[in-house]
């Protein structure tokens, strides 16, 4: 096998899919298209998030008054997400491939039934050779339920289908030592989970079309690295950039990080997304702080918690947080918010989280 995967999410970011008038680039989505045909012929298996549905509507629709900005983004990814399929359904029929989209929220990531229903349903789809299709379905997204963008949605989609890589592709090579048109920046090859926080080499602007940034990126890269996933950044209007980077013998300018050896279980991977569905927080001591830095697999008692913060129900997910304020983890509770603050602080309870449904950071 040519390739070092068997199954790899692709995220393809605004900017790759759209000119700069807003309109499709249906050049450059023939390419990448081209790209995944080659790949799933030769045995891997592609699950795409696509980014492009909101910038597509724009260019269809001349609004003649003025729209919020949630309504706006309803409105053009309405028209704009019919448009974006139709092409990549056109295309890959071209090489003989059915294609499927899924629409997904926030929301349906909150609970682990909704979860492993999206799972499911994607995890069929590969194994009648049908290349997902996935983006945020903007339609009913308002601003509190909106993920960050489809940086994030790409982390939550490998994670969720066990990909060994997630490669996002950007308008520019990777993450560089400075500002990208800068002639003296280079782009930084490899990150693994040892090395330095890099966060300062990277510009903050967002891209044209897209709510997300190159710190987004990084932010969603280490995440997933870290679950044992390895991330390429890399530019997406490069021609047969797809092969090139997944290739065994690949030398070609990307970002890489570094998956972590580590072993993490499939309910740990669905924690580890979920701190933005918390519904609270539970504050810990040093002494338990310390205790959970250690080597042994130790679970979050009431002894150690000294604050219980939000309103919760048991089984729902809550932030872990440190005497300094800073948050250390992110799990599901045993018991409710009453519950909880009634018996912090006591000896011999038991675990308010369970380390089987712990995530450390």
């Amino acid at each position: 096998m040519l390739y070092k995967y068997k199954r790899v999410a692709v995220k393809i970011g605004s900017n790759v899919l759209t000119r700069k008038d807003g309109t499709l680039d249906i050049t450059r989505m023939s390419a990448i298209t081209d790209q995944v045909a080659l790949l799933h012929k030769a045995g891997v298996q592609v699950i795409l998030i696509s980014s492009g549905a909101v910038a597509s509507g724009r260019s269809e629709l001349k609004v003649k008054h003025k729209l919020d900005q949630v309504s706006q983004r309803q409105l053009f990814s309405a028209v704009g997400q019919a448009k974006l399929i139709n092409r990549y359904y056109e295309l890959f029929r071209d090489h003989g491939i059915a294609c499927g989209q899924v629409l997904t929220t926030k929301e349906n990531f909150g609970t682990r039934r909704h979860y492993l229903n999206q799972k499911n349903c994607m995890d069929i789809m590969l194994e009648e050779n049908v290349i997902p299709i996935v983006n945020e379905n903007d339609t009913i997204s308002v601003t509190e339920l909106m993920f960050t963008d489809n940086d994030e949605l790409s982390g939550l989609i490998a994670t969720m289908m066990q990909s060994e890589a997630l490669i996002i592709l950007s308008n520019i090579n990777g993450i560089y030592t400075g500002n990208p048109s800068d002639p003296s920046s280079e782009v930084i090859r490899e990150i693994d989970s040892n090395r330095i926080d890099i966060s300062s080499y990277i510009q903050t602007g967002k891209s044209s079309f897209g709510r997300g940034g190159m710190v987004t990126k990084y932010n969603i890269a280490r995440k997933v690295a870290d679950e044992g996933i390895e991330v390429i950044i890399a530019n997406g209007k490069t021609d047969d950039i797809l092969p090139l980077v997944l290739h065994k013998n690949s030398t070609q300018v990307c970002t890489r990080f570094l998956p972590s050896q580590k072993v993490v279980s499939s309910v740990k991977k669905w924690i580890a997304h979920s701190d933005g569905f918390a519904k609270g927080e539970i504050h810990i001591n040093q002494r338990a702080v310390d205790v959970l830095n250690g080597d042994k697999a130790i679970s979050i008692l009431p002894v150690g918690v000294i604050d219980v913060k939000g309103v919760f129900e048991s089984d729902d997910i809550v932030k872990i947080i440190g005497p300094d304020n800073s948050q250390i983890g992110v799990g599901k509770i045993a018991v409710d918010n009453n519950k909880a603050r009634e018996l912090m602080g006591r000896k011999g309870e038991k675990p308010f989280v369970h380390y089987d449904y712990l995530y450390l950071y």
